[in-house]
């Protein structure tokens, strides 16, 4: 579907890496987040990478990458998982943007995470939410919260491959067209480890 044409996995990844380690080192370059970006901006957008992130407030992509506008395609719902809509959302950026990677952005204390441990009755709504998130509380051999988090995580990435044959077939359309990578945020240094 897409002939937008972006950068290989492997290289969005470096991107991403690179600007990680300006934001732990307090070096942020806060480049393309000016008028002439957002005007260029208003005829498409060609997003290196895809990051389905917690909502938590704590953890904002855009800045942990130190990226500009354009940049990161994001999804944020709490406990970064893979539920219908954020799925949709990333097959959109995958078919028709063309985005080669897919981070799957975990956190240190997430507190979706904390719920879904805690077990319970939420609410209809939150209760939905946080059945996603009880396959990583049962596949997980310690249970404790960042350890739950960082499985949740890779069966996130897992899960995004087994809903969606979009995403399935990018996988398999050629050798390293796109890539699916878990990663955990530590809240107190900002350090992205890619897992």
């Amino acid at each position: 579907m897409s002939k937008v044409k972006n950068l290989p996995a492997e290289k969005a990844l470096e991107k991403l890496k690179a600007g990680n380690k300006n934001f732990v080192a307090d070096k942020l370059e806060g480049n393309l987040q000016d008028a002439a970006r957002r005007k260029s901006l208003t005829k498409g957008q060609n997003p290196y990478a895809i990051i389905l992130s917690c909502a938590d407030s704590r953890v904002v992509p855009e800045l942990a990458f130190d990226s500009g506008l354009g940049e990161l395609f994001v999804i944020r719902v709490a406990g970064n998982v893979a539920n219908t809509s954020t799925t949709a959302s990333i097959e959109y950026a995958v078919a028709h943007l063309g985005v080669k990677l897919i981070v799957v952005l975990g956190h240190e204390s997430c507190g979706a995470v904390t719920a879904a441990i805690g077990g319970g009755d939420n609410g209809y709504n939150l209760n939905h939410l946080l059945a996603h998130i009880s396959p990583a509380i049962a596949a997980s051999r310690k249970k404790d919260v960042n350890s739950v988090v960082k499985k949740n995580a890779k069966m996130t990435c897992n899960d995004l491959v087994d809903r969606s044959d979009i995403i399935k077939k990018a996988t398999e359309k050629k050798i390293g067209e796109l890539h699916i990578v878990p990663a955990y945020y530590n809240l107190g240094t900002g350090k992205v480890n890619f897992l």
